[in-house]
């Protein structure tokens, strides 16, 4: 079960997210409060972006434990960007190893996931059959995350041979569209366990996010969000939220509240898709 942060917004430095706070994501890797595991020490990895340089993010990736690696520790208070995903692993799908260390990148994309489709090896063929030939070309791990992913920008890559450029509304329905392709593959070989996608998707510019669960009754993933700030600062292993003003917002999603005060943070909905457009509003709405 892992555990995840995105964020976009005003620039920041990675370790004010990462290692301050007192329920940081590091230490969620060892120590995590909202999950029935605790321990995530299968590997981390952190993307980000600078526009400045290319429209492709920065990617660092690790098999060793968040908790652990002093390149993480050393380098966080270096790496300043305005849209950061961070993940830390709790194994399922896969072994440990670089390949398969979250989040992983497409071009300008980045995807992240908590969750995963139980008994994945019984549609892994099926769901290899659907891909786009450059897209299977593309995978280089054994995670479902990955071969999720893969189905998405072939989705993608399908409507936007239709429409000439894709909005992320028209991600979101890409997003909908693969969880529902899933579960026919699913219904074929009469696997009826829980699929969850908590996942996170980013162009460096604008975000999804969804909180998703196939039999949420059975099994379901905690995700917040926190958007009402300008900037997020921690002090003394608090991490506090300036009100925000209009040119000056950022957004916050993770599978765990990071600050000592819940009121800047709202629960997202079971089933619901978090939109973050361009200029940082926010919309959260039920997957179609």
């Amino acid at each position: 079960m892992c555990r995840f942060i995105a964020y976009i917004g005003k620039p920041i430095f990675a370790n004010e997210l990462l290692l301050k706070p007192k329920n940081s994501l590091m230490r969620q890797s060892y120590h995590a409060l909202e999950s029935e595991m605790t321990v995530n020490g299968d590997g981390f990895g952190i993307g980000w972006y600078n526009h400045f340089r290319r429209k492709e993010p920065a990617l660092f990736r690790s098999i060793r434990p968040a908790w652990n690696d002093e390149n993480l520790s050393y380098n966080a208070s270096m790496i300043k960007t305005n849209c950061l995903l961070a993940h830390i692993r709790a194994a399922t799908q896969g072994g440990v190893s670089i390949q398969n260390s979250h989040p992983f990148q497409f071009k300008e994309f980045l995807m992240m996931q908590n969750g995963g489709i139980q008994d994945f090896g019984k549609i892994k063929r099926r769901l290899i059959n659907r891909l786009d030939d450059e897209i299977f070309q593309w995978i280089q791990g054994q995670t479902d995350t990955q071969y999720i992913f893969a189905l998405f920008l072939t989705i993608a890559g399908e409507m936007k041979r239709i429409k000439d450029k894709l909005s992320f509304d028209d991600l979101s329905i890409c997003l909908s569209q693969t969880f529902g392709e899933i579960e026919k593959m699913k219904e074929e070989v009469h696997n009826d366990e829980p699929s969850l996608y908590n996942l996170v998707l980013t162009n460096g510019k604008a975000m999804i996010a969804t909180r998703y669960s196939t039999r949420p009754e059975l099994e379901t993933r905690s995700l917040h969000i926190a958007s009402h700030a300008k900037c997020y600062t921690c002090s003394n292993g608090f991490l506090k939220l300036d009100p925000e003003t209009e040119d000056d917002k950022a957004i916050l999603i993770s599978s765990e509240v990071l600050t000592e005060d819940k009121a800047h943070w709202i629960e997202v909905p079971e089933n619901q898709c978090i939109m973050v457009e361009e200029d940082l509003s926010v919309d959260i709405k039920p997957l179609i």
